[in-house]
């Protein structure tokens, strides 16, 4: 590792370190966690970044640390180098950890990274296959640390999450929805050991009607969904129903389309009626997207929108990190939605079919005006700033290619 970079991350783990001489955004019991991209102009020094904040996860814990992810990427010498070993140092002085993987991220997986965590003391690695559940994939990208915080976010176990895409996310300490967390994690838990040992899979025992007011968690799909925590797929439509002024959402990805056999994309119009909904009722919607949105099929559903009153959309392309390409990065990856300058939503999901149905997602739900306030003014950042642009419903846009330069 260079001297540079060991004095980069350095002062990234110092971040945490001075506490006095940091700025964080929080709430009680929720602080928001942002990456800004290397190499961009884009930046929030009141936000801490995602590295230091595990690292101080990490470090806090006594007893337990359980992750749940979809892939795992590490690369020598960058931040991520240096949050897994810290999880390391956990696992070495006797934090129990367990890690669950998603099946089908093995292929996105560093098989090095992989291959590190299996080896670090107190730690038990599964794999599970979400699709034998429900037909998704553990897209969530969440910890917890001794039952009692949680970070919920866009960001994955890859290190570039950490310094080269534009993420969003939650550290949580309100009791409430962390205990959620921890029991969707037992629940997934759970349902690995089910599988491998071929018996059936434990349902949650159903509950009352979670309660819709303050700050909360939901998460998806709903049939595995322990008491409480409440449907993504119901969530979302229906909070858009509740706007009356405006509605930014951030995203990687939009589109009314699912993911079906033999690579077929069925139709999924529960989320695009609703957009579609608040539009026509008077409701100013602001959807910004990334350059990976731009597929054949996908492209002419963002045009269609476009064209209706009270609808822009914008498309992000952020500039190459300045070491040259990296595969799979400089994009924009947060899930966020504010309304009305009341409401946040933080979460995992890409707007499309197949997440908030099928597939493990948790989104944070928080009805604070303060938190909408810095949700949308991370959203604005953006929409007003040299990466993004309006989408032009006469123009032809490339096929995106993110594996390759």
């Amino acid at each position: 590792m260079s001297l540079s970079m060991k004095l980069r991350i350095a002062g990234l783990a110092g971040l945490f370190l001075s506490p006095l001489a940091q700025a964080d955004f929080s709430i009680p019991g929720f602080e928001l966690v942002h990456t800004a991209p290397v190499d961009t102009a884009l930046g929030a020094a009141d936000l801490r970044q995602p590295g230091p904040v595990w690292i101080e996860l990490f470090d806090a814990a006594k007893s337990r640390i359980d992750i749940g992810q979809f892939y795992a990427a590490d690369h020598p010498g960058s931040v991520m180098d240096t949050v897994i070993e810290h999880l390391e140092a956990a696992g070495k002085r006797g934090v129990k950890i367990r890690f669950l993987l998603e099946e089908k991220g093995i292929k996105l997986s560093e098989a090095s990274t992989l291959e590190r965590l299996r080896a670090i003391p107190n730690l038990t690695f599964r794999v599970l296959s979400y699709g034998q559940l429900s037909g998704g994939i553990i897209h969530a990208k969440y910890l917890l640390v001794d039952g009692q915080q949680a970070f919920i976010g866009s960001q994955n176990f890859d290190w570039r999450s950490l310094e080269h895409i534009h993420e969003t996310g939650l550290r949580i300490t309100d009791k409430a929805v962390v205990g959620q967390v921890q029991a969707i994690f037992e629940q997934d838990w759970q349902a690995q050991a089910a599988l491998a040992a071929h018996t059936p899979v434990p349902l949650p025992a159903t509950g009352p009607e979670p309660a819709r007011t303050g700050n909360y968690l939901v998460a998806s799909p709903q049939r595995y969904n322990p008491p409480g925590v409440g449907d993504s797929q119901l969530e979302l439509p229906r909070l858009l129903s509740e706007a009356k002024k405006e509605v930014r959402v951030q995203l990687l990805d939009y589109a009314p389309l699912s993911y079906g056999p033999d690579r077929t994309r069925p139709y999924y119009a529960v989320i695009d009626n609703a957009v579609r909904a608040a539009a026509a009722r008077g409701v100013s919607v602001k959807l910004m997207v990334s350059n990976w949105n731009t597929d054949a099929l996908e492209l002419p559903y963002l045009k269609s929108l476009a064209v209706l009153p009270n609808v822009e959309v914008k498309i992000v392309t952020l500039p190459a990190a300045k070491q040259g390409f990296i595969s799979y990065a400089r994009v924009i990856h947060s899930k966020t939605m504010e309304i009305d300058g009341q409401v946040a939503w933080v979460g995992t999901s890409n707007w499309l079919g197949g997440y908030l149905d099928n597939s493990r997602n948790l989104e944070v739900v928080m009805r604070s005006e303060a938190m909408a306030k810095r949700v949308g003014e991370l959203h604005e950042q953006l929409w007003d700033g040299p990466y993004a642009k309006a989408l032009d419903v006469t123009a032809q846009y490339p096929e995106p290619h993110p594996g390759k330069p």
